[in-house]
């Protein structure tokens, strides 16, 4: 965990970044990179054996992603993980993409559900699939899909959560469950996982 003077230090490079000074991005990457790789090896641990990408790789593109991006406001440690967050989401689903095309149309490697969506349910979903239907539930519920995203892909918890969004804890629990909840139904109507209705 990091010291205050390091939060305080990560905080203001977060805030020269935003104001435009590309090399503040250099200097916070060596403060966070420990979490980040944590981070991708997470990510990265959900896929089955033989993925290609590696922890650092998919650190190393994240930041150069990152690095590209024009009219970033970052107030905290918290959103910078939070956009962090959507990078290497976008990422692993253009690479499941990639390799779903190099096969002319076979599987991605598959994530368990329960690992992707936190619920006690024994089947698998592939990254792509839970892509789309993380999209489908962000065209009427934004909030619920931006919680599984921040708690799937950028690790955070309840309470960053809160932070990010300007909600209670309580309310953040309350949007996964729902969310959840719909995200398997969905997979299941479309067939793209089998098993009952989660209660």
């Amino acid at each position: 965990m990091a010291g205050a003077n390091s939060r305080r230090e990560v905080t203001q490079l977060l805030d020269a970044w935003s104001a435009g000074d590309g090399r503040a991005l250099d200097q916070l990457m060596p403060l966070v990179i420990g979490d980040l790789r944590a981070l991708a090896r997470g990510y990265l641990g959900r896929e089955s054996p033989g993925h290609t990408l590696e922890p650092t790789a998919l650190v190393h593109e994240a930041y150069l992603k990152l690095a590209g991006r024009r009219k970033v406001r970052l107030e905290s440690r918290v959103q910078f993980f939070a956009v962090l967050a959507q990078t290497m989401r976008r990422i692993l689903v253009d690479h499941a993409r990639r390799k779903r095309a190099a096969r002319h149309g076979g599987g991605a490697p598959p994530v368990p559900i329960e690992e992707a969506l936190g619920l006690p349910v024994e089947v698998d979903v592939d990254l792509v699939a839970l892509d789309d239907s993380l999209k489908g539930l962000a065209t009427f519920a934004p909030r619920q899909a931006e919680a599984v995203q921040l708690s799937y892909f950028g690790g955070l918890t309840f309470e960053e959560i809160a932070l990010v969004q300007e909600v209670s804890p309580a309310t953040v629990k309350r949007d996964l469950k729902t969310a959840k909840i719909w995200l398997l139904r969905e997979l299941r109507r479309e067939g793209r996982l089998g098993g009952e209705d989660p209660a």
